[in-house]
């Protein structure tokens, strides 16, 4: 004769138990997710900040300007050279010094600032022209053939026979413009297979096209070959004329909204401010938490307090909340007539010692036991209600055993 022992069956911890590995790493998101959004946040900030922040200031290639982006020490280095170099600030101005000075070369900086009648009258001037960083519209004006086809960044060398670049020799060129450019032109530092640098004759005149002015800027003139780059394009005659155009007026460019008055940095300042109270606002906003328990400001019956829930539960058809409840109150009671801890009722690691204890006081199989403790929710009331009974008798039961 054999005895025969049967085993407990495998049974998933009750919904809801506290110490269930998703119930752990469900609050530790909870807990985490406030840091991590703050800080997910800051660093969206800092990428649009980085992103709004202007590239060209308004210092760029101002001969008079001693600041990083402007280009005073390589006028100061050509006129001590013996070349003398004069700054206008207008198309009428850049005229008459060359009408008073036809062999000088005229510089045009910031030529996004040039109205269609600057071209015009740029374009029936004399002399050599050096064009810097010039738009699509300055180019078809001044020198035709020259069509832009991209932005090439590195350290290129000459590569071709033009005095001033050969002399120069290596010139670091970020973010330069490249060209197509008639047969008949002279061609120098090739990025990506087109050049930077373009000269071709003009109505008997030079004029030599430069995709980049970052290298004649104080910050990098010192860079590579950038300053004599910059000396021999300057003195290739007597004298230079360097133009850079103010800002055309409003009225120029038809009338401006609010928007285009404000400026850019009012609107950083109102951007920033904006985020930081969005921020604060989801840091202080409520938040839905746990059922927070509080005494009743009344005494009600025990009765009228478990009929009214399990009204609740029926008209929300709740089978499975009730099911949870009865199983948590049937747990506890029969962990402490078992005379287990406490914690025993809710610790998955004890569900097996909890149904063998009640077996061997009922006499009934582990594997009812487990389905009714920690089986699926029931299906509908009346399922619900053969659990409560079986329950109840399994109390009773081990009760008076």
């Amino acid at each position: 004769m054999t005895a025969t022992t049967e085993a407990a069956p495998e049974t998933a911890p009750p919904p809801g138990t506290p110490d269930s590995a998703r119930g752990v790493a469900r609050r530790r998101w909870r807990r985490s997710r406030g840091i991590l959004i703050a800080v997910l946040a800051l660093v969206v900030l800092g990428v649009v900040l980085a992103l709004l922040r202007p590239k060209v200031r308004p210092e760029f290639l101002d001969p008079d300007s001693p600041g990083q982006q402007g280009t005073r020490a390589l006028v100061e280095i050509t006129r001590q050279h013996g070349t003398p170099v004069t700054v206008t600030r207008s198309v009428s101005a850049a005229a008459n010094a060359l009408s008073a000075n036809p062999d000088a070369v005229l510089v045009i900086a910031r030529s996004e600032r040039l109205l269609p009648a600057d071209l015009t009258t740029l374009r029936a001037l004399p002399g050599d022209r050096l064009l810097l960083e010039p738009t699509a519209d300055t180019l078809e004006a001044l020198a035709p053939g020259v069509t832009q086809e991209g932005i090439s960044s590195g350290t290129f060398g000459p590569d071709c026979s033009l005095p001033a670049a050969t002399a120069a020799g290596q010139v670091g060129l970020i973010g330069a413009q490249i060209y197509t450019a008639p047969a008949g032109a002279t061609k120098c530092y090739f990025g990506d297979g087109r050049p930077s640098l373009v000269r071709l004759p003009v109505n008997g005149a030079n004029v030599t096209v430069l995709g980049a002015g970052a290298p004649f800027t104080n910050e990098r003139l010192a860079e590579d070959g950038n300053a004599a780059l910059g000396m021999n394009l300057l003195g290739s005659r007597s004298s230079a004329i360097w133009l850079l155009p103010e800002p055309p007026p409003s009225s120029a460019g038809g009338r401006q909204s609010f928007t285009q008055l404000v400026p850019f940095g009012v609107k950083l300042a109102v951007l920033q401010t904006v985020i930081a109270v969005a921020l604060l606002a989801l840091w202080r906003a409520r938040r839905l938490g746990p059922v927070v328990v509080e005494p009743l400001p009344v005494v009600v019956r025990s009765a009228e307090a478990v009929e009214g829930r399990a009204r609740l539960y029926r008209s929300r058809r709740a089978a499975d909340r009730a099911a949870l409840a009865l199983r948590t109150g049937a747990l506890e009671r029969l962990a402490a007539m078992l005379g287990m801890p406490k914690r025993a009722a809710t610790d998955p690691a004890m569900a097996t010692e909890i149904i063998a204890g009640i077996a061997a006081h009922t006499g009934e199989a582990h594997a009812a036991i487990g389905a009714a403790l920690y089986g699926p929710p029931p299906v509908d009331d009346a399922e619900l209600v053969r659990l409560s009974g079986y329950l109840d008798e399994l109390e009773r039961q081990v009760r008076s055993a």
